[in-house]
């Protein structure tokens, strides 16, 4: 069962990686799966959250440093050396490596799990901003296996954790009475 499952995740990742190739899907994924392209957009939204956002917008802007810092040491130092799985490119011939490919392991993916973190709980918090929130988390999430580091079961799961974690600091917020629903 567990070699049908893997089968499937690879034929899905060479669909991906291969046949949705073309020259601007190859710029776009490169792009918007390098976090460096963000920074300048996260520190502008988050001081707009921060300083124009009124009281809700402080418990956000300050709760979001907590969600992903949660989210990502959930997924690379706990989740990622617990399940062990190797990348697929480093675990299979014939990859599109458009990025480096690290020695890190592969499931789940950070990128899943940061930007789902965050969209569920900004999308839980400001209801109006959920699809450009989630499209969003989609688009950086299927760039890793476009760009050959991740199968898709690892986007999945990075998908399922990262709503969890999301989820769970909107739960806690609100158990404080900090935000409403």
């Amino acid at each position: 069962m567990i070699e049908l499952l893997q089968n499937i995740d690879n034929a899905v990742f060479f669909f991906i990686n291969h046949n949705l190739a073309n020259p601007l899907f190859d710029k776009f994924f490169v792009f918007i799966t390098d976090v460096h392209n963000w920074y300048l957009l996260y520190i502008t939204l988050w001081a707009i959250l921060f300083f124009k956002g009124g009281r809700k917008g402080k418990i956000a802007a300050v709760t979001a440093l907590l969600v992903i810092t949660a989210s990502d040491q959930i997924s690379s130092s706990l989740l990622k050396n617990m399940i062990g799985r190797v990348r697929p490119c480093n675990a299979l011939e014939n990859v599109r490596l458009l990025v480096g490919c690290t020695g890190s392991y592969s499931m789940p993916s950070s990128h899943a799990v940061n930007n789902f973190a965050i969209a569920t709980f900004f999308s839980l918090i400001y209801k109006e901003y959920k699809y450009v929130l989630f499209t969003v988390a989609t688009l950086v999430a299927l760039s890793r296996p476009y760009v050959g580091v991740h199968y898709p079961s690892d986007i999945v799961v990075g998908a399922a954790v990262g709503i969890l974690i999301g989820y769970l600091f909107v739960v806690f917020l609100r158990k404080l009475n900090l935000i409403k629903e």
